[in-house]
């Protein structure tokens, strides 16, 4: 079994030239990709609202890639989910008013080999967990709606979802908050002994889930990774503590790869600084008295 563990490393420094760095690939991507519209009168043919979608999602996969109105997900029809799911995440959208939840889990019908069902988990003793919580997308009931397309989801213990997974989600849309905005890629670990299947469509239900953020805004750029067993737990989350570069070992994928530049990559990947990622005491202990015993 794939080993769980801490990568609690300190403060670096020397952020500013990365910042430079980024700031001017960044002015460069969007440059060539108005010249492109303005000359070729094309336009880059995609189901999301936000074209930059397409510059930071994983290479590696094994699944077919998809691009929602918010999200993109690459769906593996092997286990009958999403391998991986990417979006960006705005503290501007997170502070709009909340929409009323929709719940309307549903086929995906952009998954051409046709997506996992809502009762595909019923009385598998599984929850039909989010890749991209609902709550990060309770700006707009469009938004939100997507989170329940079938795609989006897979079979969490219902203990890790309303407990760690719950303060972790909860925790990243903090983050994003403070940050400006976070890059998000979450999924399932397929390959990290699987627990079964359920269901007709026999979807997988994964050993883990991983995690990797990446916050580009002045004047602090890092990434971090988590990587979590699908059970539940009493652990501390910083105990789940990953570098990007560990999580890119144990899914196969490359993130970010071709959106930073590549002395810029390397360095945010190679580390995960958790002093930069405050943790909240009061949701931990939560987690422990309350949402642990549901």
């Amino acid at each position: 079994m794939a080993k769980f563990r801490s990568n609690h490393q300190r403060r670096g420094k020397g952020s500013t030239g990365m910042v430079a760095k980024v700031g001017i690939f960044s002015a460069l991507i969007a440059g060539l990709f108005f010249i492109f519209n303005l000359f070729t009168g094309e336009h880059f043919e995609t189901n999301s609202a936000d074209p930059e979608l397409s510059y930071f999602l994983p290479k590696g996969g094994r699944g077919v890639v998809v691009e929602q109105t918010t999200y993109a997900l690459s769906y593996n029809e092997a286990h009958e989910q999403a391998e991986w799911v990417a979006y960006k995440l705005s503290g501007a959208t997170l502070r709009e008013p909340y929409v009323e939840r929709t719940d309307d889990f549903r086929p995906d019908p952009a998954i051409a080999t046709g997506s996992a069902h809502p009762n595909d988990y019923r009385h598998s003793g599984y929850d039909r967990g989010h890749m991209i919580p609902a709550a990060d997308r309770a700006y707009s009931k469009l938004a939100m709606s997507e989170t329940f397309l079938m795609s989006n989801i897979s079979p969490q213990a219902r203990q890790f979802n309303g407990g760690i997974w719950r303060e972790l989600e909860e925790l990243t849309r903090e983050w994003a908050k403070d940050a400006g905005e976070l890059y998000v890629v979450t999924g399932p670990l397929l390959d990290m002994e699987p627990k079964g299947v359920i269901g007709n469509n026999e979807v997988t239900i994964p050993g883990g889930y991983f995690k990797v953020l990446l916050d580009l805004e002045e004047p602090q750029l890092k990434a971090i990774g988590f990587v979590l067993p699908n059970t539940i737990s009493y652990e501390p989350l910083y105990k789940f503590v990953a570098t990007v570069d560990e999580v890119e070992a144990m899914t196969g994928l490359d993130f970010f790869a071709g959106f930073l530049p590549e002395e810029v990559e390397t360095e945010l990947e190679a580390k995960a600084d958790i002093d930069l990622w405050p943790l909240d005491k009061d949701k931990f202990r939560k987690r422990i008295e309350n949402w642990n015993n549901r």
